[in-house]
């Protein structure tokens, strides 16, 4: 049985898209779900939004930075 979260894809993989699958569902996992003590039990991805909402100086900077579109 899996713990709630975790990475289902395992192996073992039949070929190189089983591969990639399961490379992208632990990059999920791991941005997103993953809880880090760190940081106060929160996934990495949470933290960075957080961060960069509350942080003026990163604002600052990407509205001075010009748009290549």
């Amino acid at each position: 049985m899996l713990a709630e979260g975790s990475v289902r894809n395992e192996g073992p993989w039949k070929g190189i898209d089983d591969f990639e699958i399961a490379v992208a569902e632990y990059i999920d996992w791991f941005n997103h779900r993953r809880l880090h003590g760190e940081i106060g039990l929160v996934p990495p991805a949470e933290h960075e939004d957080v961060f960069y909402r509350h942080d003026p100086a990163a604002t600052v900077v990407a509205a001075s930075v010009p748009s290549l579109h």
